[in-house]
C-alpha cells in the first residue's frame, strides 16, 4: 500500500486513527496490538504472502534478543548475536542477491538453475530494523522486550515500514510503552506528511517524467548532450523529494501515533563536500552503517591510514550491495568511497572557494545518480558520455520541448532543495500573528487537495526505495 494512494489516504490512515484515538484510548497494550495488527495488513496489501516472511523475522529475532539478554547478564552474548547477523543477512541474501550470485556464478560455468525469487518490498529496511533489536540488546541501548507483539510492532510499524528511515531499536525503545500523544504532535504530524506528499506527488512524479524518458534514450547515439543533462539533473531532483517526501510522510505519520523518529534529510544539495553529503543524506542509513559496522571495525582510531582506508571501503562496499543486487549500485558505492578517500587523505577540495566546493560535490552526486540510476554499467557509461559531449550533438527539440513544459516544476524543486520553507517559518514565527496560521492552514489544505486530485486520476506514482 503506497501512502499516496486513495485506498490509504481516505480508507486506511482515517480508519486507523478512528479506532486507535476512539475505541482504544485508554489502554496503551490494546493500541499496541491494533498497530501492530493494521501493520501487518498495510504490509500485507499487495503481496500477501510476503507478509509471511515478516513474521518469520519479528519471531527468530524476538527469540534472539531474549538469548542475547540472557546470556549478557552472564558475561557474555556472542553467539546469539553471530547467529542473528546470519540469519538476518541470510534471508537478505536469499531474497535479494540469490539469483544474481547463482547468474555470476552460471557465467564462470556453473550450471545452476536460476530461481523465480521475487524480492518483498523494503526487505532491507525491516531487516536492518530487525538486526538493530538484537543489537541495541547487546549494546544496552534498550531493554529486551518479553513480548514478542512489542518487538514486531517495532520491526513492521507501518509508516517506516518498507522505505525507513530505519528505525534503531534505541531511538523508540522507551516510545513503545511510554509515549505521549499530544495534539501540537499530531497536528505538527499532519502538517509534516501533507509537505511529504506534496514532495512526493507533485514534484517528484513530475520530474520522473522527464527522468524516464532521458534514460530511455541513454545510449550516447541517441541522447544529445543537453537532454542527458536535463535528464540527470531531473533525476538528482527526483530522488531526493521521492525519499525525502517519503521521510516527511513516515515522521508525520510517527507523530500521530506518538511516536517520534529521527530526521533522515537535511538538504543535502547544500553540501561542499561529499562527507557532508551523506551527513545530510539518508541518515539513518549512515548512522546505522556508523554505529554498527564502521565503529565495531575501529572507525577512524585505528592504527594506521590502511586500516582506515579499509573500514571506509567495507563500509562503502557494503552501501552499495545493500541497495541491490547489480554492478552499478555496486560501482555507485566504490565511487563515493574513491571520493571519501581523495577528501580525507588527498586534501581534494581543502582551500577552494565555497562555490567551487559546492560545484564540484553537487556534480559527482549528479554523476553517482547516473550510475545508480541505469540499468547497468554500459548504459551509465552511455549517459554519462553523452553529458560530456559524446552523444548525438548538444541540443534537441525535446529539449526544449521538456523545458518549456517543466520548467515551472524545475524551478521548484530547485528552491526547495533549499532551506526555504524553514526561513519563512522562522520569520512567521516572530510575527506570531492568527493570519499567518490561518494561511499556513489553507495552503496545507490546497498541496493537500491538489495532491489528492493527482492521486485520484491515477498518475504516474512509483516509489523509487520501495525496491530496497
Amino acid at each position: 500500500m503506497l501512502f499516496s494512494s486513495s485506498v490509504f489516504l481516505f480508507l486506511f490512515l482515517p480508519g486507523v486513527l478512528i479506532v486507535y484515538y476512539l475505541l482504544l484510548r485508554p489502554w496503551r497494550q490494546a493500541q499496541n496490538i491494533f498497530l501492530l495488527l493494521a501493520s501487518l495488513v498495510f504490509y500485507a496489501w499487495g503481496e500477501p504472502w510476503f507478509v509471511l516472511v515478516m513474521m518469520l523475522s519479528i519471531a527468530v529475532n524476538y527469540g534472539f534478543g531474549l538469548w542475547v539478554d540472557r546470556d549478557g547478564r552472564r558475561g557474555g552474548a556472542r553467539l546469539p548475536v553471530v547467529l542473528a547477523v546470519l540469519f538476518n543477512l541470510g534471508i537478505l541474501f536469499v531474497f535479494k542477491y540469490l539469483t544474481f550470485t547463482l547468474s555470476i556464478l552460471n557465467r564462470l560455468g556453473a550450471a545452476f538453475v536460476i530461481p523465480g525469487i521475487e524480492l518483498p518490498i523494503g526487505i532491507s529496511f525491516f531487516t536492518f530494523q530487525a538486526l538493530s533489536y538484537v543489537l541495541d540488546v547487546k549494546r544496552g541501548r534498550g531493554q529486551v522486550q518479553r513480548s514478542p507483539l512489542k518487538v514486531g510492532l517495532y520491526i513492521s510499524f507501518f509508516p517506516q515500514l518498507i522505505a525507513g528511515p530505519i528505525v534503531k531499536y534505541e531511538t523508540v525503545a522507551d516510545q513503545i510503552d511510554h509515549r505521549r500523544e499530544t495534539w501540537e504532535d499530531f497536528s505538527a504530524g499532519c502538517a509534516r506528511f501533507i509537505v511529504g506528499l506534496g514532495k512526493k506527488v507533485l514534484l517528484s512524479n513530475q520530474l520522473a517524467l522527464v527522468a524516464d524518458r532521458a534514460f530511455l534514450l541513454e545510449g550516447a547515439d541517441k541522447l544529445t548532450t543537453s537532454f542527458a543533462w536535463l535528464g540527470a539533473l531531473c533525476y538528482t531532483l527526483q530522488i531526493y523529494y521521492d525519499f525525502s517526501g517519503y521521510s516527511d510522510m513516515a515522521i508525520g505519520l510517527g507523530k500521530l501515533f506518538g511516536f517520534h523518529f529521527l530526521e533522515n534529510f537535511q538538504y543535502p544539495y547544500l553540501s561542499q563536500s561529499v562527507t557532508e553529503f551523506w551527513r545530510r543524506w539518508h541518515i539513518s542509513l549512515s548512522t546505522w552503517f556508523r554505529d554498527y559496522v564502521y565503529f565495531p571495525l575501529g572507525g577512524s582510531r585505528v592504527s594506521s591510514r590502511g586500516k582506515h582506508i579499509r573500514n571506509l571501503f567495507v563500509v562503502w562496499l557494503l552501501t552499495g550491495i545493500w541497495h541491490g543486487a547489480n554492478w552499478t549500485f555496486l560501482a555507485w558505492g566504490l565511487f563515493y568511497f574513491v571520493l571519501l578517500v581523495l577528501e580525507k587523505y588527498g586534501h581534494l577540495g581543502r582551500g577552494w572557494p565555497e562555490v567551487c566546493r559546492w560545484l564540484f560535490t553537487f556534480l559527482m552526486v549528479n554523476f553517482a545518480w547516473v550510475v545508480f540510476r541505469a540499468d547497468g554499467l554500459g548504459a551509465a557509461a552511455g549517459y554519462l558520455g553523452a553529458m560530456l559531449g559524446r552523444g548525438a550533438g548538444l541540443w534537441s527539440g525535446e529539449t526544449g520541448l521538456f523545458l518549456r513544459e517543466n520548467w515551472m516544476v524545475l524551478l521548484a524543486g530547485a528552491v526547495f532543495a533549499v532551506p526555504v520553507a524553514p526561513w519563512l517559518r522562522d520569520r512567521a514565527a516572530k510575527w506570531k500573528s492568527p493570519v499567518l496560521d490561518v494561511g499556513y492552514a489553507l495552503l496545507a489544505a490546497a498541496v493537500f487537495l491538489v495532491s489528492a486530485s493527482f492521486i485520484i486520476k491515477g498518475t504516474y506514482n512509483p516509489f523509487i526505495y520501495f525496491n530496497f
